[in-house]
């Protein structure tokens, strides 16, 4: 996995950080199990301050995506059957969700966007996302109890 950061961004740095890992989880880069970068190696690698690492590790732990052991290093987190891993709940993890979709609507209504053009923008990006080409139906996966998340 090649984490890539920008400098220039108006995205923090632990943010760009924090997705880049979740992206690698949901893409099946890294497995359940699989052993992150110590903090500070990776601060070294990516040239970066370790308390910003510090920062999207404990982020990523508090949501759930990893797990974090004195000693043994920070892994990812295993899931249950269904999808969810341990210490998340699916009612916090809809509700920063929504959260997020809602902050990135408004932001989309204030450049003058309307909310069609907002929901074929979400589409497609589910589609990308999920692996769903254009002719499949996204609402497909969740009328199957959101497989594959």
């Amino acid at each position: 996995m090649i984490v890539e950061i920008d400098q220039r961004s108006d995205v923090p740095i632990y943010e760009q950080l924090h997705r880049q890992l979740i992206a690698a989880i949901a893409g099946d880069e890294l497995s359940p199990g699989d052993s992150l970068p110590s903090v500070r190696s990776l601060a070294v690698d990516l040239g970066i301050n370790l308390h910003t690492v510090n920062k999207a590790y404990a982020l990523l732990r508090d949501e759930g995506y990893i797990v974090m052991r004195r000693g043994a290093g920070a892994t990812v987190a295993e899931h249950d059957g269904g999808g969810e891993a341990p210490n998340r709940t699916a009612e916090a993890q809809d509700e920063r969700m929504g959260e997020e979709l809602y902050r990135l609507a408004l932001a989309y209504r204030a450049r003058g966007g309307d909310s069609a053009a907002f929901l074929d923008a979400t589409k497609r990006q589910c589609e990308r996302a999920y692996g769903v080409r254009s002719s499949q139906s996204v609402t497909d996966g969740a009328t199957k109890g959101n497989q594959g998340r």
